[in-house]
């Protein structure tokens, strides 16, 4: 089956980046990333800063000197860095898992180029080169919700939280507007930035393409975040299955961790409802609004993330929350000056 368009983006996981050299090589490793100043299509690489299982993200700069960064897709077991700093599959049996992989990567690439919301990270150009393809994105400076929820040594609290995922929804409401979908959104997959304002960033839904082409790749699921029907019945995937992982990365601002795997709920659910496990920390309605969006059953959750917006907008004026100092919390918590 013929996946949707979707999109695939990563950026920077942090400000306090250890900027090394790498000296170039003669031989390559399956994994070895490009050496520092590499150069491709106007770019020069200057150090690998983070990357996973499909590919890997530089610190580079643009022929005007700016930094970007820039995400190459390098699927590990796939495919053998070259000497010459190019990819090519281990096998022939690889080829038709790379090649199809490497068209969503491009496609999705393209989509996001065309999407510019200041809660989406921002695709600045994406091309081919090395026989594989690259997404140039604009260089984020900050650190994730991930790295916010355990810097914190309590909970975080409802308004705070609702000041970062108001903003946030309004991005992923023009994700799905333009019929794309994120699937893989996580704490570790929200930004913030050093201004307080939240991005979207790393989206999983070329990973998942690639999981069911030819020669198919085992798919990546984050557990507690990814949604049951990205365990079976994937053609029920919708608006809905991202607003499971937001549910999902709510409940980790409360629990310092997701719920149980989507899977082993539908075998036995063991997850404590938030209503219950967290009752008189946080509102009802808050709570509640977590526990639909958890609910296993795709057509038992909200279907829109308008509507989830609209109800978190509702429940900080009907609970008299005042606006939070994010800026103050964040330069607290997280260090920045």
């Amino acid at each position: 089956m013929q996946p949707p368009l979707v999109i695939l983006a990563e950026t920077l996981k942090g400000k306090h980046l250890n900027l090394c050299s790498m000296a170039a090589q003669s031989t390559a490793s399956p994994t070895d990333p490009l050496p520092a100043g590499f150069q491709l299509e106007g770019y020069t690489i200057q150090n690998k800063v983070g990357g996973g299982g499909f590919g890997l993200v530089y610190l580079a700069h643009d022929a005007q000197g700016q930094a970007v960064a820039l995400k190459e897709y390098l699927p590990v077991g796939v495919v053998a860095r070259q000497g010459d700093g190019s990819v090519q599959p281990i096998t022939e049996a690889d080829q038709g898992a790379f090649r199809y992989g490497m068209r969503c990567f491009f496609e999705e690439g393209r989509a996001l180029a065309n999407l510019n919301h200041p809660n989406v990270v921002r695709v600045l150009n994406f091309f081919r080169a090395n026989n594989t393809v690259y997404m140039a994105m604009r260089y984020e400076q900050g650190d994730t919700l991930h790295r916010l929820i355990h810097a914190e040594p309590t909970t975080l609290l409802e308004p705070f939280i609702s000041a970062i995922f108001i903003p946030l929804l309004n991005g992923l409401r023009e994700v799905h507007a333009r019929k794309l979908l994120h699937l893989d959104i996580k704490p570790g997959n929200i930004f913030i930035r050093t201004d307080g304002s939240p991005v979207l960033i790393d989206f999983g839904s070329a990973r998942q393409a690639l999981a069911h082409g030819p020669s198919a790749i085992a798919p990546m699921y984050t557990p507690g975040f990814a949604a049951p029907e990205l365990y079976k019945q994937r053609d029920r995937m919708g608006p809905w299955t991202d607003i499971y992982a937001i549910g999902a990365s709510l409940y980790a601002c409360l629990a310092k961790q997701g719920p149980p795997a989507a899977d082993q709920r539908l075998e036995a659910d063991t997850m404590v409802p938030a209503a219950q496990a967290y009752a008189g920390l946080y509102s009802e309605g808050f709570l509640n609004l977590i526990d639909e969006m958890l609910r296993l059953p795709d057509v038992d959750r909200p279907q829109s993330v308008f509507s989830v917006q609209k109800r978190l907008v509702e429940l900080a004026r009907q609970n008299d929350q005042a606006k939070p100092n994010l800026m103050a919390i964040l330069r607290s918590r997280m260090g920045w000056s």
